[in-house]
C-alpha cells in the first residue's frame, strides 16, 4: 500500500528520560489526517521495536479500511540493551535480581511519555491501554494494576508470567509467582479489563509434568487470580490460545487483529 493511500502514518521520536537515564525510542502510529479536536484512544505498546516484524502498520490499515477499529492512535516504547532490568514488576525483582529497573519504566511512561504524547497527540487521556509481547506483557500487566486511573485495558501477548522469587531448584512453588501474589494480595479490584494470549508451542517446559506447558499455566491461573477477585471471563477477560502458537512475533501478528478491536472497542 503506498504511503499516498495509507489513512495511517507513522513517525519516530525519542525522549531523554531522567528516570531511565538513557535516550527512549518510541515509534508512533497514527491518523494522517486526524484534528486536534478529535480525541483518539491511545494504545501503549511494549518493544516498539519489533512493530515491523508484527506488521502493526499493515494490520491497522486493513483492521481501519474494513471498518473493524475506529482511528487510533499506537506508541510502541523501544526496549533498551537492559530489558530484562528495565521490564518486570516494579515493587520486587525476581529471584535473579532481574526486573531492578522497572520501577524507573513506570515512571518513565506515567511522568514523562504521556505527558508528552498528550501534548502532541490528539488522544483521549481517559481511553488509554497498555499491552507487550512475553517479558512486556508482565510489565504491562503491572503497571496498569497498580495505575487503574491511567489505564482502562491491557494487553498480555506470551506474558511472562512464571516471574517468581524463587527459583524452581530453591523449593519454588506457585505461590512464589509475583505477579499472581501481587493480584491475589492487593486489597482492591481495579477498574481494569484484560486480554490475554497464549501459544500451545510458546515453550516446552513443563514444571509439573501436568501435561499442560508453563505458560498456559501461568496464563490460566493468572486468569483464575483475577476470577476470584471478581472479574468475569468473557466480559471483563478473553483468552486466546493459539493452537501451534510459539514464542514469537509470527503468532503475535496473527491475534493482532483480534487484540484491536478489542482494545478499541467503545468504552
Amino acid at each position: 500500500m503506498s504511503a499516498l493511500s495509507a489513512y495511517f502514518q507513522t513517525s519516530g521520536l525519542t525522549l531523554t528520560s531522567s528516570f531511565l537515564r538513557r535516550a527512549v525510542s518510541v515509534s508512533m502510529i497514527y491518523p494522517s489526517h486526524a484534528t486536534g479536536s478529535e480525541k483518539l484512544p491511545l494504545v501503549l505498546f511494549n518493544d516498539g521495536q519489533d512493530f515491523s516484524a508484527l506488521q502493526l502498520m499493515e494490520t491497522l490499515e486493513q483492521q481501519y479500511r474494513a471498518g473493524y477499529i475506529p482511528p487510533v492512535v499506537v506508541a510502541g516504547i523501544h526496549a533498551g540493551k537492559d530489558r530484562l532490568a528495565e521490564y518486570g514488576v516494579a515493587a520486587k525483582t525476581d529471584y535473579a535480581g532481574r526486573g531492578s529497573r522497572a520501577g524507573a519504566t513506570t515512571d518513565f511512561v506515567l511522568h514523562e511519555l504521556l505527558p508528552y504524547l498528550v501534548s502532541q497527540f490528539p488522544v483521549n487521556v481517559r481511553d488509554v491501554s497498555y499491552a507487550g509481547f512475553s517479558l512486556g506483557g508482565l510489565m504491562a500487566l503491572d503497571m496498569a494494576w497498580n495505575h487503574p486511573g491511567t489505564f482502562r485495558r491491557v494487553g498480555v501477548f506470551s506474558g511472562s508470567l512464571w516471574w517468581r522469587e524463587r527459583a524452581l531448584h530453591e523449593g519454588y512453588s506457585d505461590r512464589d509467582r509475583i505477579m499472581h501474589a501481587q493480584i491475589r494480595n492487593s486489597p482492591e479490584r481495579p477498574d481494569l479489563k484484560f486480554w490475554f494470549q497464549c501459544g500451545t508451542m510458546d515453550e516446552a517446559d513443563d514444571r509439573d509434568q501436568d501435561g499442560v506447558i508453563d505458560s498456559i499455566q501461568d496464563t490460566l491461573e493468572c486468569i483464575s487470580e483475577l476470577e476470584r477477585k471478581g472479574y468475569t471471563w468473557g466480559s471483563d477477560i478473553i483468552y486466546r490460545e493459539v493452537a501451534g502458537g510459539i514464542h514469537a512475533p509470527l503468532t503475535w501478528s496473527q491475534v493482532m487483529p483480534d487484540f484491536l478491536r478489542w482494545v478499541t472497542a467503545a468504552l
